[in-house]
Order: structure tokens, then C-alpha cells, then sequence
């Protein structure tokens, strides 16, 4: 037996690594879904991508070397930098003010994946969306407490996904 190992080109590697994740928790889904029904399954799937969110969100800025996001600004550009690491799984654009983030997302790698699985519904990935965009920005500002406006989403027939994430907390306490 050889002691050699196949290498994988550092872009082939990140991209396995991403579709894997992707195919791994979709395949998590669909055997919550066989196992306990749609209901519980977008349940478990809520909660389960809520966590993930944050530990994606504090995986990024230990990665980046930082504790925290600076501020809203910032924390939109981590989530960003982030987010490059899916290639062309999710595509975005943000507004971004002191107290708001509005993100209109326009691919989603999610809600396709839920529709090839042909269920009775498609909408558990938009359902997810619900506690993860504040997790995330929980996640990027400690301490800080976000509301999540729900303008449109795709699994409901709207064009693109809409998000308003408000910070709750009007002044500035790092």
C-alpha cells in the first residue's frame, strides 16, 4: 500500500468541504423528516441551524482574529466573508445603517435543496431563517439583542427574501 496521499487543491477542498456540509445537513433534515414528520423535522431544523448560526459567526471572527464585530458595518462584513466560503451557494445584498441591516437575498442553496427533496413543503429552510438571521448577529455583537422583519421570502412565493435585522438597543455599549 502506497504512503502517499491524493492532495486536494486548497479551492477543490474548501468547495468539497461546502457542498459536503450542505449535503450532510439536508440529509439530517430528511431523516428527522421519515423519522418524527414535517412539523417536527422544520422544528429540529430551526433550532439546530439557529446554534450552528453561532457557532458559524464565532468560528468566522476567531478565524479573522477578532472577538466581536465592531458594529453593524462590521458584522455584515464578516457575515460576508463568511458567506464567500459557499461560492455561489447564497447570493446577497446589504444596507446597512447604525441600527439596521437589510438583506435581500436573491439564491439560496437552502430553499433549492428543499425543493429537490419534493416534499409536501419546501418552506423549512425559510422557517430556519426566522431564528437565524438574529443569531448571527447576536453571535457578531455580544451583549446586543436584534429583531428580525420577515419583508418576503422565496419558499413563499416572493421574488427574493427580504430581512430588516434591527439592533433593539440604541446606543452604543461595547
Amino acid at each position: 500500500m502506497s504512503a502517499e496521499l491524493y492532495i486536494f487543491p486548497p479551492q477543490v477542498r474548501s468547495a468539497l468541504l461546502t457542498r459536503l456540509l450542505m449535503a450532510w445537513d439536508g440529509q439530517w433534515y430528511l431523516k428527522a423528516y421519515e423519522r418524527c414528520g414535517w412539523e417536527v423535522a422544520t422544528e429540529l431544523n430551526a433550532l439546530v441551524r439557529a446554534d450552528f448560526g453561532r457557532i458559524e459567526m464565532r468560528s468566522a471572527l476567531r478565524a479573522l482574529g477578532k472577538r466581536r464585530a465592531n458594529d453593524l458595518y462590521d458584522a455584515v462584513r464578516v457575515l460576508r466573508s463568511y458567506y464567500q466560503l459557499y461560492g455561489d451557494a447564497f447570493e446577497a445584498q446589504y444596507q446597512v445603517s447604525e441600527a439596521q441591516v437589510t438583506a435581500i437575498i436573491s439564491r439560496c442553496a437552502a430553499l433549492e435543496g428543499s425543493k429537490r427533496a419534493r416534499l409536501e413543503r419546501y418552506d423549512q429552510a425559510c422557517i430556519a431563517c426566522e431564528r437565524l438571521w438574529p443569531a448571527w448577529f447576536r453571535a457578531l455583537l455580544p451583549g446586543r439583542q436584534f429583531s428580525l422583519e420577515i419583508k418576503g421570502r422565496m419558499g413563499y412565493g416572493a421574488p427574493h427574501c427580504h430581512f430588516a435585522v434591527s439592533r433593539l438597543d440604541s446606543t452604543d455599549k461595547r
